[in-house]
């Protein structure tokens, strides 16, 4: 499974308030959560995903213009291959797109709901992969089924109760 990480900033590069949410970024952990849950929905090990890290001003610009609404937001998702989940004996092959994680925007979540940062940057990670592989949390029943899988899929990769989503 190819993860590529692209950081575009270093803790030291960003404003002091913001470094614990950037030194939280550990991108031997989030790739191996990547590889976990592809590997769970079955989605083929020559698949490709790229996770980009940025700022605020970076993530309200692609919020505003992807989805026309304003501010930063914590997860962005955006398929290339429009790929579902595949099967153990089909498992779903090409190009799942790109995932970009704010970790300002994580980190404030991550104290509201009580608990560490990077257990936030994990859950939006598996949240972002359900996003490229067709899941969304629109209605009240795909919200259920998105929200159960990614519970599981956490759980089983960190071998605790997963962290509790801050989204209403």
């Amino acid at each position: 499974m190819a993860v590529e990480f692209d950081v575009r900033l270093s803790p030291d590069e960003v404003p002091p308030q913001d470094r614990p949410a950037w030194a939280a970024v550990d991108t031997g952990l989030l790739g191996r959560l990547a590889a976990f849950a592809l590997e769970r929905l079955h989605v083929h090990p020559d698949a490709e995903l790229s996770v980009a890290v940025v700022d605020e001003d970076e993530m309200a610009r692609l919020h505003l213009e992807w989805m026309d609404l304003p501010g930063p937001t914590d997860v962005m998702s955006f398929p290339m291959d429009e790929l579902r989940p595949g099967t153990a004996e089909v498992p779903a092959e090409g190009t799942l797109g790109d995932i970009v994680l704010c970790p300002t925007v994580a980190l404030r979540q991550a104290e509201a709901a009580g608990h560490p940062v990077a257990d936030e940057l994990c859950l939006l990670t598996v949240h972002g992969i359900l996003h490229l592989l067709g899941h969304d949390h629109a209605e009240p029943e795909e919200r259920r089924t998105m929200f159960e899988l990614q519970r599981e899929l956490l759980t089983d990769f960190l071998g605790r109760p997963a962290p509790v989503e801050t989204m209403e």
